[in-house]
């Protein structure tokens, strides 16, 4: 039986507990207590960026025996989304154990993975295994949760001397599925591109008692809002799917319809029924998405607003851009609708892949092999942004792995993020950790191979 009380568990309960919240703005998040758990565990200092007050990334960089080696990045982010207490069983930030659960807000999104990685980062720290004969960074990165740009993306641009890489390796970590091959491994590959916007409008002020002749504004905001809403996204399939697909095993009936812009939504209705999670994951890996996220407008209820705004969570798929983005607002709002908004850009990114293949992607076969039984691998399209996009953008090959135990379906897991009743097995910890260590095991032996 699992020990509640494995490193990996410890710790992961520890950063649950430091309630690092990230609600996006530049005084929240609160990394600096994460970092301070971190180096107390690891028993270093390593390097800190502190980037705003409070928001601080750790960086410790074990240096390899061969400066011409490949190296690999360990990266995880310690920050984690606000909560609605009333919709949770447990204390989201209790980070207690029940029926062998580990419970609390960040267990899967992704503070499982960050405690695995600096559970495997210390035995080469402190030279427990031998040593890689590339340099090993682990990297534990603020703001992830808001896009990054008081983390990653301002390391790699401002001190790419402490974090570049060769290869790395972050989330998001998901749970095997069941194919007639036998059980697959998906390995995250590919991301879709957050493209978010903000939208204004605008009207005439004056008393709510006597609207004539007055606008609210927030009439034309909520109606982009329902429109948005209304619309289900036009079906588009790429090749990432096209290759998600394929590792699946369907019969070739279902791989057509799986793959097939004028089947795929019919497939997803279905998939529902059963599978609710995986059903959105499929719709938002088969689309550009827009969700409505906020809406802000009005200072008094005897006012008619002159202004109103919102929040757009937009996600581009391959090949997509922000001229993409652009044809479907005006499509979805309608010529007027369009003209009588300021849409600005909050975000504007494409998405990013490494291609499945190469040192990495077989050190991680391995690895898989040796803790799982088996080999087979699915390089899988994300419908989220991780910080993996600005080290791909910079040439690094990077993927997201973890292993999980079989409680929790593949569909049920993914719905854990960001929502309610966040909690990951403790025999899953342990799997992730074993998976982790293998594979920056076997990247170290398949390196030395190569080199030699």
């Amino acid at each position: 039986m699992t020990d509640p009380l494995s490193d990996t568990a410890r710790l992961c309960a520890e950063l649950i507990r430091a309630q690092c919240v990230n609600d996006g703005t530049p005084t929240s998040g609160h990394e600096h207590r994460a970092v301070a758990i971190l180096r107390d565990f690891l028993g270093t200092s390593g390097e800190v960026v502190e980037t705003a007050q409070g928001r601080e990334s750790l960086v410790v960089r074990i240096p390899g025996s061969d400066p011409e080696a490949p190296s690999l990045s360990l990266m995880g982010h310690t920050d984690v989304v606000p909560v609605t207490e009333d919709g949770w069983s447990r204390d989201p930030f209790g980070g207690e154990v029940h029926d062998g659960y580990l419970w609390g807000r960040g267990a899967v999104d992704m503070l499982n993975v960050t405690a695995a990685m600096a559970v495997v980062a210390k035995r080469h720290l402190h030279g427990d295994v031998p040593q890689l004969p590339g340099d090993l960074v682990f990297f534990a990165v603020a703001d992830e949760e808001a896009g990054g740009l008081l983390g990653a993306k301002h390391i790699v641009e401002e001190r790419p001397d402490l974090v570049s890489v060769d290869y790395l390796l972050t989330e998001i970590a998901m749970p095997t599925i069941d194919t007639p091959a036998g059980p697959v491994i998906p390995v995250t590959a590919s991301e879709k591109g957050p493209a978010w916007r903000r939208y204004r409008a605008h009207g005439i002020p004056g008393h709510a008692s006597q609207p004539y002749g007055r606008i609210s504004a927030l009439v034309p905001a909520a109606r982009a809002v329902a429109r948005f809403a209304e619309d289900d996204g036009t079906a588009e399939i790429t090749d990432e799917w096209r290759r998600f697909v394929a590792g699946l095993g369907l019969d070739t009936e279902r791989e057509r319809a799986w793959t097939d812009p004028d089947q795929i939504d019919e497939v997803i209705d279905t998939l529902a029924v059963d599978d609710p999670g995986f059903a959105r994951w499929v719709h938002a890996c088969t689309r550009l998405t827009v969700t409505p996220t906020t809406l802000e407008s009005g200072m008094k209820a005897n006012v008619v607003p002159d202004s109103a705004s919102g929040d757009l969570d937009v996600r581009v798929l391959p090949g997509q851009d922000a001229d993409s983005v652009d044809d479907y607002f005006r499509k979805v709002l309608g010529p007027d609708l369009y003209d009588e908004l300021d849409i600005d850009v909050a975000l504007d990114e494409t998405a990013t892949a490494s291609s499945a293949e190469g040192l990495l992607w077989e050190s991680i076969g391995d690895a898989a092999e040796i803790v799982a039984g088996h080999r087979r691998l699915l390089p899988a399209l994300i419908p989220v942004g991780t910080d993996a996009r600005f080290f791909r953008r910079q040439g690094t090959v990077a993927y997201g792995v973890g292993l999980f135990d079989d409680r929790v379906s593949f569909g049920d897991l993914l719905a854990m993020f960001h929502g309610n009743d966040e909690r990951v097995s403790l025999d899953s910890l342990d799997l992730t950790t074993a998976f982790l260590d293998t594979t920056v095991t076997r990247f170290g032996a398949r390196s030395a191979v190569s080199d030699g």
